[in-house]
């Protein structure tokens, strides 16, 4: 089997198990390191969080918009039964108004979509708005490259500085989780 499990959280929310990874040690770590992510009460559509698992050794890098929510997920990873070491990289966003504003307006637009209705409703909405110093990112998965271009088209409406569609259609998560 392999012996390494890197993603991104919010690509496998909507994924299956693949099949030769639900007997790996590491796949059933991340899992359960996934779970106390996406269960921490403040974890929002505005942070990311990647996860990487090697034998014990939890790696967590991304973005989040307050310093207590990078320490308190990285408590709750520690707590997790089979993790030796949490290295924890999580980078916080810096304070801005405008950012706040920009992801609200971004985030209030594309869930307002007809085309996002459905993702809007669920516990862990999949596409997450990230931005820094003006710059913005979506992260996540839809279920068609005709939602990824809308989503896209929508947030690249707001003159953020510059713009990155990091979203994944679900055939494309699937695959890249196949691949570990």
């Amino acid at each position: 089997m392999f012996s390494r499990i890197t993603a991104i959280v919010v690509l496998a929310l909507s994924m299956s198990v693949p099949a030769f990874a639900a007997d790996s040690p590491n796949y059933e770590l991340f899992s359960q390191v996934q779970k106390q992510v996406l269960r921490y009460p403040s974890f929002s559509i505005f942070d990311s969080v990647h996860i990487s698992v090697n034998a014990g050794v939890v790696e967590l890098t991304g973005k989040v918009t307050m310093p207590f929510k990078r320490d308190a997920i990285g408590e709750r990873v520690a707590r997790v039964k089979g993790v030796s070491t949490v290295r924890n990289r999580i980078d916080v966003l810096p304070v801005s108004q405008f950012d706040d504003e920009l992801r609200f307006r971004i985030a209030r637009a594309i869930y307002s979509n007809s085309n996002f209705y459905g993702y809007g409703s669920r516990v862990n909405p999949p596409i997450h708005v990230i931005v820094e110093r003006g710059r913005v990112t979506l992260e996540g998965v839809v279920n068609s490259n005709v939602d990824r271009r809308i989503a896209q088209s929508i947030a690249n409406s707001f003159g953020a500085f510059k713009f990155t569609n990091d979203l994944k259609t679900e055939a494309e998560a699937k695959a890249e989780l196949e691949k570990l």
